[in-house]
């Protein structure tokens, strides 16, 4: 049976060696100066809370596990640099499995041009993955305190699709691009870092809209008034569900990992342009109010209640619904 020596050589194989002076097989990695501030974040997925071993592939693991990060990254407006991996492992994961989940993450890894200096391995009843990682910054880090009453909402991509694909799963459906959306989120590095050149304040939209905005508008002590019809939801998602439900599910499902971005009013339409230059999809979904307070319309011109967004440690969550 492998030992832990061989388990490493093998996760190793799936990656180029790090242009560091020191990389993995010392106690420590040791990293060259970097020019800008450095973020750096963690974030682990875990067997039975983040993914499932029957309706995950090892690669999909392997790619979450850094995608969640890297979306951390790109929320904060740096540009990837360097990562390091802990992985806890049952005793019968098969070796083979092992090499599909370090290629899924060095794929990922690859297109991101971020590199593997470092981590760990033990074992463990289920699996879990955890990074951390670190992004080099050009500019002042994208934070959630700097918005403004009158900056415009963006949000990229689409919102709700992630949930479907939960909810696929867990019904048996097994391909898809919602299914998809769930095993493999894109993290939204280059808007990142083009958001930063334009944005007052953002973060990545991971436990649901209406949650990941709370946040916002707490550290940057502001409200905000929020058009529930312009949230954007794809084709999928509205076939799915149909329109209403399709809305209401972008505003509260979770793991979407689209950024979520405040624009000051003065730079919205270069930000606009630019993205549409580099081909970004965003769409301007609200305004950050004076008054602390949520206000959020359906199309019909019905305020709605906020929901909540996940929370790893909550029971149960209130479901949306229009205001008596």
């Amino acid at each position: 049976m492998p030992g832990e020596f061989d388990f490493i050589q093998r996760f190793l194989a799936c990656f180029p060696k790090a242009r560091v002076p020191v990389g993995p097989g010392d106690d420590c990695a040791v990293l060259a100066p970097s020019k800008g501030a450095l973020c750096v974040t963690t974030d682990a997925v875990v067997e039975d809370v983040h993914f499932t071993r029957a309706t995950f592939s090892p690669a999909d693991i392997g790619h979450k596990a850094l995608a969640v990060n890297l979306s951390d990254l790109a929320a904060m407006g740096a540009a990837p640099r360097w990562f390091v991996c802990a992985l806890a492992l049952p005793g019968d994961f098969p070796a083979r499995e092992l090499s599909a989940l370090g290629r899924g993450m060095a794929a990922l890894a690859k297109a991101h041009r971020i590199a593997l200096v470092g981590g760990n391995f033990t074992s463990a009843r289920e699996l879990s993955v955890t990074l951390t990682a670190t992004g080099e910054l050009s500019h002042a880090p994208i934070t959630r305190a700097g918005a403004r009453p009158g900056d415009l909402l963006y949000v990229s991509g689409t919102l709700g699709d992630a949930r479907l694909g939960l909810k696929q799963l867990q019904a048996g459906v097994r391909r898809g691009s919602a299914v998809r959306r769930q095993r493999r989120p894109e993290p939204r590095v280059a808007l990142g870092l083009l958001a930063a050149r334009f944005a007052s304040a953002g973060l990545d939209v991971s436990d649901g809209l209406a949650q990941d905005l709370g946040h916002l508008c707490a550290a940057s002590r502001v409200g905000v008034a929020l058009e529930l019809d312009q949230l954007p939801v794809s084709p999928a998602l509205r076939a799915a569900l149909g329109p209403r439900e399709a809305l209401l599910q972008a505003l509260q499902g979770g793991e979407d990992y689209e950024l979520l971005l405040a624009i000051p009013p003065a730079r919205a339409r270069a930000f606009e342009r630019a993205c549409g230059r580099s081909g970004e999809r965003v769409t301007r979904v609200g305004e950050l109010t004076r008054e602390r307070q949520w206000k959020i319309r359906d199309g019909a011109g019905r305020p709605l209640t906020p929901p909540e967004g996940f929370d790893h440690f909550a029971r149960s969550g209130r479901h949306i619904r229009a205001d008596d």
